[in-house]
């Protein structure tokens, strides 16, 4: 018979997530976060840690479970190094009352940390240094003032969570611990809070919020894992993303361009990050990027020189520095923001032309509508144009497509906002040749870096130069053109698959 094996699973490592906005941060995640930690914090028993956003614990059971082994010769006593350990040196803000509990029952093996099966015996009340406060937000034309929240959807009954997050609910979090100093702070942020549009489909970030409230106390070590979004778009983040990528503090940076290699079975778009800060560096940033299980690291700087956007891929560098030492114009000149004739997608088409209707490309279907409705470029409908979908998504698909199929706007058409316009051009000609260099794997593999979610709007294209659409292009040209090497080449054929 085989010998039976008594396996114990980690059951921090079994929770499902509340939802994609509150995700519970897996043990191995939370360790690769630590790793980047210098290793003499372990063995400092003046070294004090925050988890300000605590879900599960875990963050802070870990740091413990460190500082366990690393303190064990300064103080032998292992119950009097537990209690130094959690009294002292660890502490937490949990987001609301449910995930107060299971943080006390992952830290102190019981919901209540001075309960009779608490491992801390110094604990005068139940919340110990994990805290929970109830609070409410702060109203002001419908929107809560410190998080952007809606009122109507979180104005609650007591019986109900708020998501009124202390953390962030506050101008002074310094005085949620008595101005205590931390030399760490580390944790995993909600990502979102619906802000009362689209129907109630819309939200705002607010993981930003957490980042900048804890850069205000001021910590030796910054650490957090949030969605990569930031790094190109993102509502209301254009403040946030200059002063993350301008900050020579922001020493070291892990990217997932999957979110699922990180949170297995989580699908957030855009992937996620975590990073680390350090208030007494100042350098370039150790960039790492995963995916496919491949990892890739560069130090480099966050923003290359001239540039106000990230370049997420390291193996990318290069190459557009090469494109950049010729200075050319970018494509983005040359494409429509949203509603380029300034109609909305729900407009209703007629099946039958007219002699003052005009052909309109739309969804679910195309039609005709009265010349009177276009009321932004008149005079490129009567031109060649290209016509390409506003938001194109490839969940899980690798290679990746990147944005749907241009297609040819002959002279006579228009569009709704479904769709944006490229040009308008002197002939259909050049129209075509422009819907040549947009099928290019070298084309797609640029508009990448910027396109983060499904969204495909004017500013994806900021990183793709224009060319002379006197004549086709084809992936071979532009290699040749931007003298890329095999290794280049290979990469972005790796990642982009052929046009359909």
């Amino acid at each position: 018979m085989n010998p039976i094996i008594n396996y114990n699973p980690d059951v921090l490592t079994c929770l499902a997530n509340l939802s994609n906005d509150e995700v519970f941060t897996p043990p191995a995640v939370v360790n690769q976060m630590l790793d980047q930690l210098p290793e003499e914090l372990w063995s400092d028993k003046d070294a004090t840690f925050l988890d300000p956003v605590s879900k599960t614990g875990v963050f802070l059971r870990e740091i413990a479970v460190r500082l366990n082994i690393g303190l064990e010769k300064q103080i032998p006593d292992k119950q009097e190094r537990i209690n130094h350990i959690y009294t002292k040196q660890l502490f937490g803000l949990a987001l609301t009352e449910l995930t107060s509990l299971l943080s006390r029952r992952s830290v102190y093996c019981s919901k209540s940390a001075n309960g009779k099966y608490s491992i801390c015996d110094k604990f005068d009340d139940e919340q110990g240094n994990i805290l929970y406060e109830r609070l409410k937000h702060t109203w002001n034309k419908g929107k809560c003032t410190y998080c952007g929240a809606s009122e109507v959807e979180y104005n609650r009954e007591d019986v109900l969570e708020t998501y009124a997050y202390q953390f962030i609910h506050t101008n002074n979090p310094e005085k949620l611990f008595n101005n205590m100093k931390f030399d760490v702070i580390i944790g995993n942020p909600p990502y979102q809070m619906n802000d009362g549009g689209g129907m109630g489909t819309s939200a705002v970030p607010i993981y930003n919020k957490f980042v900048d409230q804890a850069k205000k106390m001021k910590p030796r070590y910054l650490s957090m894992i949030i969605p990569a979004r930031w790094f190109s778009g993102g509502k209301g983040l254009d403040d946030f993303r200059l002063s993350m990528l301008s900050d020579r503090r922001l020493t070291k940076l892990v990217d997932y361009f999957d979110s699922t290699e990180c949170f297995p079975g989580v699908d957030i778009s855009g992937g996620v990050c975590y990073f680390l800060w350090d208030r007494e560096k100042e350098s370039d940033c150790e960039v790492s990027f995963i995916q496919n299980e491949n990892k890739s690291t560069m130090v480099r700087p966050l923003l290359e020189k001239n540039s106000e956007s990230y370049i997420r891929f390291n193996e990318a560098v290069s190459i557009i520095r090469k494109i950049q030492k010729l200075s050319e114009v970018s494509m983005i000149e040359q494409i429509s923001s949203r509603k380029p004739f300034g109609i909305i997608s729900s407009v209703k088409v007629h099946e039958k032309n007219s002699p003052y209707r005009v052909k309109i490309y739309s969804y679910p279907k195309d039609g005709y509508v009265e010349e009177d409705s276009i009321t932004q470029n008149i005079e490129a409908v009567k031109k060649s144009k290209v016509f390409i979908a506003k938001a194109y998504g490839e969940r899980g698909s690798f290679p990746y497509k990147v944005i749907g199929k241009p297609f040819l706007g002959e002279p006579g058409s228009c569009s709704s906002e479904t769709y944006l316009m490229f040009g308008p051009y002197k002939s259909q000609k050049e129209s075509s040749n422009v819907i040549t260099y947009i099928n290019t794997k070298f084309f797609r593999f640029l508009v990448l870096f910027k396109k983060n979610t499904q969204n495909a709007a004017k500013g994806v294209y900021s990183f793709v130069p224009a060319q002379d659409f006197s004549e086709s292009w084809s992936d071979e040209k532009l290699y040749k053109k931007y003298n890329l090497s095999k290794n280049e080449i290979k990469f972005i054929e790796s990642l982009i698959r052929p046009s359909e």
